[in-house]
């Protein structure tokens, strides 16, 4: 028999039809939107007489240009207020199932998608939003579409797609004292770089991928699109089916019991190909930041930016246009450099593990006085649970103050912005020019680094703290 890897086992058994010489139709078990994507898909539905063929399987929540302040008050913004009303109205027409703000199932919509077990093992999932790649970590093919696609998948619950190439990058070994699952995934993509996954879905294996949590998978996952991966995805395992178990939409019962049996088959087999495949170790995995203007411009915190030695043409002038942006000069350390905000949150770095790291870190300590902070949880969950736990006390105590939920700094398209020209580090996927606000100058990191800066208002290596 022929050998398979995970991914051509939840593609294959997806397909509905192949076009000879052409993409593949592919049927989609969960489709999740949101209030920016979704209104110009709506209204070709309506254009076409259309209704949405399977509600369902339709999950929506408004999440990118929410405010993370007073969410009981009129959106002010007239655009974000529009979109989310726009959505709510289109939700209720079409019978779709809507996480409106401050109801119990509200949050980033990558993150209520596993929290309330709608994200299960075996699935395709899509989402007009690219960090879609989150919910690979269950075991599920899941990747962003783009508005005409979130139109086709309303109407028809099938997309066409190109298979992708498959891709396996395995870390092995134990993760050393402040490494989290962030530094994982921005030290792979400073080494196979911003196009080294392109055209390919990720497989993550290996002892120090299995050893992490769910939420760490999800933060791995997150970001397999900023190596320009289509994906990234974990084989299901123990980890995985607790997770899953007794969540709102988990199967109950016999149910329960089938879906597992067949998720424990979920595995690429013994001797299956990939196109491409990477080994790493974690023994050379340290806390990381990045210096530059993509995600795959990083180091480890203890590192310099690197010199312009051996580049060449085009590659050196955007290395130093990127510095120049950052007010950064190659050689340079990192560690010491200036903070002004440090930024919690994001479908990336927005869950209860990433809020207990951050809190457990600045317990008997203070933010420092040059440091904003905004820590945003990635749902109402969440928010709960971090009061429920008693993190708010601390993080007050520390300084700090909690925000509600929503996308919030990672993006820019609600009011909370960086200042021109202010240096932040963020728990978010992006450092692009402008990304959280017009001359924003973002510096990627896991919730510990970004702890160790705002209670010392420089980038400061997290393993000299704990």
């Amino acid at each position: 028999m022929e050998k398979k890897t995970l991914f051509d086992k939840i593609w294959d058994a997806h397909v509905v039809k192949e076009v000879e010489g052409g993409p593949n139709v592919l049927y989609i078990d969960r489709h999740l939107i949101h209030e920016v994507t979704s209104p110009v898909a709506f209204l070709g539905l309506k254009t076409r007489g259309l209704k949405v063929f399977r509600p369902d399987m339709t999950t929506a929540t408004p999440d990118h240009n929410v405010p993370t302040e007073n969410q009981h008050l009129t959106i002010m913004d007239e655009l974000s207020r529009n979109q989310v009303e726009m959505l709510k109205r289109n939700c209720a027409e079409h019978g779709i199932t809507y996480h409106d703000l401050q109801s119990d199932g509200h949050g980033i919509v990558h993150i209520i998608g596993p929290e309330l077990g709608l994200t299960q093992p075996g699935m395709t999932i899509v989402c007009g939003d690219s960090h879609t790649s989150t919910h690979g970590a269950f075991g599920t093919i899941a990747f962003g579409i783009g508005t005409s696609e979130v139109e086709m998948v309303l109407a028809s619950q099938c997309i066409m797609q190109p298979k992708p190439k498959k891709m396996r990058i395995t870390v092995n070994g134990e993760l050393k004292k402040g490494v989290t699952a962030k530094d994982i995934a921005l030290y792979i993509i400073s080494q196979i770089s911003t196009s080294g996954g392109t055209g390919h879905f990720i497989e993550y294996a290996g002892s120090a991928i299995t050893s992490l949590s769910m939420e760490g998978r999800m933060t791995l996952c997150n970001l397999s699109i900023e190596s320009g991966a289509r994906g990234g995805m974990i084989a299901p395992d123990e980890t995985t089916i607790n997770y899953v178990k007794g969540r709102q939409y988990a199967p109950k019962g016999e149910a329960w019991k089938n879906a597992v049996a067949h998720w424990n088959e979920l595995k690429s087999d013994e001797g299956a190909v990939f196109d491409t495949e990477y080994s790493f170790s974690a023994d050379d995995i340290e806390p990381m930041i990045t210096y530059g203007t993509n995600p795959g411009m990083g180091v480890g915190i203890t590192q310099n930016i690197p010199t312009t030695n051996g580049m060449q043409g085009s590659d050196k002038n955007t290395f130093l246009k990127s510095l120049q942006y950052m007010g950064y000069h190659e050689g340079e350390p990192m560690l010491g450099k200036k903070v002004d905000y440090v930024f919690v949150g994001s479908c990336t770095n927005g869950r209860i593990e990433d809020f207990r790291a951050f809190a457990g870190f600045v317990k008997g300590r203070k933010k420092a006085d040059n440091v904003t902070a905004w820590l945003v949880p990635g749902s109402q969950k969440v928010e709960k649970q971090i009061r429920a736990e008693g993190l708010v006390e601390i993080l007050e105590t520390a300084g700090f103050e909690l925000r509600q939920p929503g996308c919030s700094a990672c993006l820019a398209m609600n009011e909370d912005k960086i200042p021109e020209g202010k240096y932040a580090v963020s728990t978010t996927n992006r450092n692009f020019e402008g990304r959280q606000g017009p001359g924003a100058r973002t510096m990627l990191a896991s919730p510990l680094t970004a702890a160790a800066a705002a209670v010392t208002g420089v980038i400061t290596d997290p393993r000299e703290l704990l």
